[in-house]
């Protein structure tokens, strides 16, 4: 995966940024809290959204003050490009995700869930797996070893996808206990069946079932008898129950007529209660006819309608019409000068207010500008100090330049020939050091010869042959070879004294050579201050002119408020004759609208008095009514009357009397048979239950057996399937530990490569690292040491180096190359001294080596930055507290450091 650039807007302290990333590595430097490690959140954020929060919320991410926030990332990963984009809001007191779209996948894949999701499986890690492999975060680089064992064995089984071989063992175990535990409940409902069964099969169920179904038959046939009696007994006691029946539906008819006779006489009192009461109703309303005739008399007196004709009805009515449609025309006329009236008012208060609201923003505007300009007055003073220190500055390094020099005024070569005369000196030093090597060889030569003399001599006989040694020739050359000893060592002093000089010569070219060098970096820092100090004269000259700008501003907003104000005390005499005309226009209206109510109240009156009049005619109509229906029930009273009589003459009571006795004897007989009956089927219904509860048991008995076979088919193949259960929890554990034995051998060659690789001294011999993922570091005597005690600096470094060896690991991947996103580094300096910082460039220096494609290192450390392929540098408005990006070349970064 390579970052390609990163989007912000309102994102924690940045306003609006836009950062392309490039292959190699990029350093983000900047002064402690100017939004350096914010860069890299942002984009741990646009991968994995809330996940990369840790305990913060989304209201974090969003820039204080702001509505929203935007990230969008654009990345290339195994071969395509890819594109994500979040959007935030604030919604009430919280932040809520309107917008998360990964685009270059296929089809665009939506929400935050299903995005978190697909990057995941894209990069192959989560968000915790990206922070412990490939994102070393501030205060974070010593996580690996202050883990326990169990942890970083986590760890580094998750990013080995080793975690799911370990989650699959532990679901095969809960399977594999899970059948066990059905396989038991099985196994106890099986002997409980066989005992079920064998029980009923000892109850002789079928002989019993035959028992007692004969003795049902018996029964039943019992029943049939006694119920045909009762069937005679009853139609004997219906026949005399026809009789009794009719002479009771006559005697209840004589009882209704009787009752219908008693309601027809009430009916008629009630009647003509009822039209009593109609004619004094008749009487009252006629009263307030007459009373709302004298209220409508007296209010035409106090109306404008002399000219009224009270003796004309519908001339009367149609003036009335006509006044009160004059009177509302002109309501209507004065309604709308009032509503124009009112309309002006509030057109001219608020062109007031306008003018006064304009006058307040131009007060504001010109204040905004007097506040601005006098801002980049300060800031013009600051330039104009900057500058100077600039100057100075680069007068300081002509010094320097010209100091250094001076150096080859004296010197017997010119500048720029320190080099080649040092590589000729080395040359020179170096034929010397060869002779001096060959004179010391042929010097110890000589000095074992008269070392072997001198003992020849001592001893007096000749080792070889027994003879004397006074004329042998080791003994007569002795001297000789004294004498070629003393030519040597003098030849070797002067060979010394040459070699001292060139050292001495040398030493003083290096001086040069070094000097050179120095007087080039000082033109380089010259040269770029310079080219500062002329942008930043130039800004100078914008802002000066920019603050001339905002005071001609200024003075401009205080002319425009001053006439706002005046032509708004113009506009309100204007709204204070408004007004005065707006009272006259009420005054009036009232008028109107209290002659108007009159007229309306006079209609109103005409109009109950039709209403009065349409009722008293009703009450005449609905007495006349009363009237004849009192007539007609006369009539109906008279011939009920006469019914009663025809039926009270038809009673035969010997007759009844008979009916009675038959319909008693016939009841005595069903209630005694129907006792019989009942014991009967009392009888009948047990034999039936307990016919029922045979055929039941012999029904539960085949059942069980079914079920008893059914359960012994399941026992087998649960059998088969703890099996298969326990042999796949097995091989899952079995493959876990073989692959993390390869990952384990693996992953300890990288870390003692990659160590030996940045930290090469006598200390360390080699790094352990066992199947449990502990970590042991032996000395060259062979002592065992704990990571943690180590120092501060050694065990960051080599906590760095365990991350980039897991990187390695997971980058070579199991069945060939891998594509991971890029190494990023934040703040990696925080524990390490400035020894320690040279190994971690060369620890940066050999992963690009190997491979990675991209690496980005927040820090401010001068080296890091001196080893970067590309600089970002990040910078915090003091005013704004908003921070901004800017490319630098590294010898701008080292020169603004300084």
């Amino acid at each position: 995966m390579r970052v390609e650039r990163v989007r912000l807007r309102n994102f924690k302290c940045y306003g609006d940024a836009d950062l392309r990333l490039r292959r190699g590595v990029t350093v983000v430097h900047g002064i402690n809290g100017s939004g350096k490690s914010t860069l890299l959140e942002a984009v741990f954020f646009a991968l994995y959204g809330s996940s990369a929060l840790d305990d913060r919320t989304l209201d974090d991410v969003i820039s204080t003050g702001e509505e929203e926030c935007t990230v969008e990332l654009d990345f290339h990963h195994d071969g395509g490009d890819y594109r994500i984009e979040r959007e935030l809001r604030l919604r009430g007191d919280r932040a809520t995700t309107t917008t998360c779209i990964l685009e270059g996948a296929g089809e665009p894949i939506e929400g935050a869930r299903d995005v978190e999701r697909a990057v995941s499986e894209l990069l192959r890690m989560d968000a915790d797996a990206f922070v412990n492999c490939a994102y070393v975060r501030q205060g974070e680089v010593n996580k690996l070893i202050h883990a326990s064992p169990g942890e970083r064995q986590d760890m580094i089984d998750d990013l080995l996808q080793l975690g799911a071989l370990e989650e699959y063992r532990e679901r095969a175990s809960d399977a594999r206990l899970g059948v066990k535990s059905v396989l038991d409940g099985q196994r106890e409902v099986l002997e409980d069946l066989q005992t079920q069964v064998e029980r009923k099969e000892d109850q002789d169920l079928h002989e019993r079932l035959n028992a007692l179904e004969s003795r049902r038959g018996e029964v039943v046939s019992e029943i049939e008898r006694y119920e045909s009696q009762r069937e005679e007994a009853r139609e004997a006691r219906e026949s005399a129950a026809d009789v009794l029946e009719r002479h009771e539906e006559t005697r209840e008819e004589i009882e209704e007529l009787e009752e219908e006779i008693e309601k027809l006489r009430s009916k008629i009192a009630e009647t003509e209660r009822k039209r009593e009461e109609a004619g004094e109703a008749l009487r009252e309303l006629k009263g307030e006819d007459e009373g709302l005739a004298d209220e409508r008399e007296g209010l035409l007196a106090e109306a404008d309608v002399s000219e009224i004709d009270l003796a004309d009805g519908d001339r009367d009515e149609e003036t009335i019409e006509d006044r009160v449609e004059e009177l509302e025309a002109r309501d209507e006329a004065l309604r709308d000068d009032l509503e124009e009236v009112r309309v002006t008012i509030t057109e001219r208060t608020g062109e007031i207010e306008r003018l006064r609201e304009e006058a307040t923003e131009y007060d504001e505007e010109a204040a905004a500008a007097r506040e601005a300009a006098d801002d980049l007055e300060s800031r013009i003073a600051e330039d104009v100090e900057a500058i100077e220190e600039r100057e100075g500055r680069v007068e300081e390094l002509d010094g320097e330049i010209e100091s250094a020099r001076e150096a080859f005024a004296d010197a017997p070569i010119a500048f720029g020939e320190s080099e080649s005369r040092l590589e000729a000196l080395e040359d020179d030093r170096e034929g010397l050091t060869a002779e001096l090597t060959e004179l010391t060889a042929e010097i110890r030569s000589v000095e074992d010869a008269i070392e072997e003399g001198e003992q020849l001599r001592e001893e007096g006989k000749c080792p070889e042959c027994g003879q004397d040694v006074e004329d042998s020739p080791h003994v007569d050359a002795l001297e000789r070879k004294r004498e070629r000893l003393a030519e040597l060592e003098a030849e070797l002093s002067e060979l010394e004294a040459d070699r001292e000089e060139i050292d001495e010569r040398i030493e003083r070219v290096e001086d040069l050579v070094e000097t050179e060098r120095r007087v080039d970096r000082l033109e380089e820092q010259r040269e770029s201050a310079a080219r500062l100090l002329a942008e930043k004269g130039e800004t100078l000259a914008d802002r000066r002119d920019q603050r001339d700008r905002l005071r001609e501003e200024a003075e401009k907003y205080d002319e425009e408020a001053a006439d706002a104000r005046e032509e708004a005390t113009d506009i309100e005499s204007e709204v204070a004759d408004a007004r005065s005309e707006l009272g006259g226009i009420n005054a009036e209206r009232g008028e109107v609208r209290d002659s108007l109510e009159t007229l309306r109240r006079v209609a109103e009156i005409d109009s109950e008095r039709g209403e009065l009049e349409g009722e008293i005619e009703r009450l005449r109509e609905r007495r006349d009514d009363w009237a004849t229906m009192n007539e007609e029930r006369r009539e109906g009273l008279s011939e009920k009357r006469e019914r009663k009589r025809d039926l009270e003459s038809g009673f035969d009571d010997d007759r009844i009397e008979q009916a009675r006795e038959r319909k008693a004897e016939a009841e005595d007989y069903l209630e005694r048979v129907g006792e019989k009956l009942s014991d009967l089927e009392d009888d009948r219904d047990e034999l039936q239950g307990a016919i029922g509860g045979i055929e039941e048991k012999i029904e539960e008995l085949e059942r069980l057996r079914e079920r008893l076979e059914s359960v012994e088919v399941r026992c087998e193949r649960l059998d088969s399937l703890y099996e298969e259960a326990e042999t796949l929890q097995a091989t899952y554990g079995d493959l876990r530990a073989e692959l993390r034995q390869r990952n384990v051998s693996t992953l300890e060659r990288l870390v003692n490569e990659t160590f030996d690789l940045v930290y090469r001294n006598d200390s360390y011999a080699a790094i352990d690292l066992d199947g449990d993922y502990r970590l042991t570091i032996y000395q060259k005597d062979g002592e065992p040491l704990e990571p943690e005690q180590l120092s501060g600096g050694e065990r960051a470094l080599f906590n760095l180096s365990l991350r980039c060896a897991i990187y390695r690991l997971l980058a070579e991947g199991v069945e060939g190359s891998a594509p991971m996103p890029p190494l990023i580094l934040d703040e990696p300096t925080v524990f390490l001294d400035s020894g320690h910082v040279t190994q971690l460039v060369s620890l940066i220096e050999s992963m690009r080596e190997i491979g990675v494609e991209q690496i980005v290192v927040v820090s401010h450390d001068d080296e890091l930055v001196g080893a970067a392929d590309d600089l970002v540098a990040v910078e915090k408005s003091a005013t704004s507290n908003r921070s901004r990006l800017e490319r630098s070349a590294p010898s701008e970064a080292l020169l603004t450091s300084d």
